[in-house]
């Protein structure tokens, strides 16, 4: 079965290469450097380097132009505005539901007085350069279509990949939850009391489509978990590190809103939406010739952050004064920390708060 699978590497590395100017060999900094450059008011920019995950033994691309292969294998991407369905399986604090209805709503915030460069918007500009076979953008327009709330735990507190499709059929058979076919994708979000099959083992998130005979309907959909309680340290990386690894280097970074768990969903959902939107049937962008195992445009820049980042460095992100770390601002005052997304022009990992 086709399905993609948010992998970790050990060591998470940087797009670097001399043929653009985007790619960066910068000198990196420990955190106990001064700042490398100064931010307006209390902020500032550093660049920490964390000990690695271990989840994965697997040797991720190192970004370089000339190792990746990233390919369009002709298939359909999200070129029409975006309808998202939120299903929120398990018991969901109001706040940790409008923190992550903040960051997909920022997506189209388009306006700097609502939310300053580098932007959740201007994050997502790299996700929209890539387009289908008639050369139509992935679309800039995202909307919270509509939510259903699964405090019951209808399908159980243990869910496998294909239950979480029962979990969507449950969904869009309730009323007024619809089935979007033209412009609808599914987001399915477990809370911290509901194990996932591989869940911190050996998957954060994933994306596929459902199938007609779990769903009625071939719909494409996400799933990511909160990790607060059961693995932070794996999934909500660089906000917990491992405790034997913590010897070696700085500890964790403080989250941006205060929630270990919700802010580090917040990247992983980031990825998967940037994945789905670019591979939503498993058959326009990923590089590799196996498209059961497809590596796509957010694994190829798995723990960047900012310039300078690879061989521990998440990159130069900004703390403010309460030791908040960020990289991107949202709607509403809100900060975040989204990974970098691959750029199919400059073919280099790319983000807005890149410092070159």
């Amino acid at each position: 079965m086709v399905i993609h699978l948010l992998f970790f590497a050990s060591i998470l590395v940087v797009a670097q290469s001399n043929n653009n100017s985007n790619a960066t060999s910068a000198t990196v900094h420990p955190l106990n450097t001064q700042p490398l450059s100064h931010g307006a008011g209390d902020t500032y920019i550093f660049n920490p380097q964390l000990p690695p995950r271990s989840l994965s033994s697997s040797k991720k691309f190192e970004g370089s132009s000339d190792l990746v292969s990233l390919r369009y294998h002709m298939g359909p991407v999200l070129s029409s505005p975006i309808n998202i369905y939120l299903i929120w399986y398990g018991h969901w604090a109001s706040s940790q539901q409008l923190l992550i209805k903040d960051f997909l709503l920022s997506i189209s915030t388009f306006n700097h007085r609502g939310a300053p460069s580098p932007s959740v918007s201007d994050w997502w500009r790299t996700v929209s350069l890539y387009t289908d076979q008639t050369g139509a953008n992935i679309s800039r327009s995202i909307l919270i279509a509509g939510e259903y709330s699964d405090h019951l735990y209808s399908h159980g507190t243990h869910l496998t990949r294909l239950s979480i499709q029962q979990v969507i059929g449950t969904a869009v058979k309730s009323k007024p939850f619809p089935v979007d076919h033209k412009n609808g994708i599914y987001l399915v979000l477990t809370a911290t009391d509901v194990t996932v099959q591989d869940f911190c083992r050996a998957v954060c998130g994933f994306h596929y489509f459902t199938f007609p005979s779990m769903v009625g309907y071939t719909l494409p959909y996400a799933w990511v978990g909160n990790s607060g309680k059961q693995c932070p340290e794996v999934c909500a990386y660089p906000f917990a590190v491992p405790g034997y690894m913590g010897g070696g280097g700085p500890g964790a970074l403080r989250p941006p809103n205060g929630d270990v768990g919700v802010d580090g969903m917040i990247s992983v959902i980031g990825h998967e939406l940037a994945e789905l939107s670019s591979n939503p049937l498993v058959n326009a962008w990923y590089a590799g010739e196996d498209p059961t195992a497809p590596t796509e445009i957010g694994d190829l820049c798995e723990g960047l952050y900012g310039t300078g980042g690879g061989g521990g460095y998440i990159g130069q992100v900004t703390r403010d004064k309460g030791g908040r770390t960020y990289n991107l601002n949202g709607r509403r005052g809100r900060k975040f920390l989204v990974q970098w997304i691959w750029n199919p022009i400059v073919k280099a990992c790319a983000g807005p708060n890149a410092l070159d």
